[in-house]
């Protein structure tokens, strides 16, 4: 007689190793301005899909990458700054 075994521990024996580190975690906090900013970007370029850009559209997407190109300048200034030592520029 055979016995038939599940898999399940083969398959959940690495989950431990597949958690996203706490350096990992650090990274996505770090970037989740510019993640925000890029889907409000998204959103405000998705709502003009089906109709012609009016005026308040047109300000809304650029506002949105404004905020886009903000983020992004704020994290590369922060990831600069905790690469040089002592902060110097």
């Amino acid at each position: 007689m055979k016995h038939i075994v599940t898999v399940q521990d083969a398959v959940t024996a690495f989950a431990d190793f597949m958690e996203p580190t706490a350096a990992e975690l650090d990274a996505i906090e770090l970037e989740s301005p510019v993640i925000l900013a890029e889907v409000d970007l998204l959103d405000a370029q998705i709502k003009t899909l089906d109709r012609p850009v009016n005026e308040v559209d047109a300000r809304r997407i650029r506002r949105a990458r404004n905020r886009v190109l903000a983020a992004r300048r704020d994290l590369v200034n922060r990831t600069a700054d905790a690469m040089l030592p002592g902060g110097a520029a």
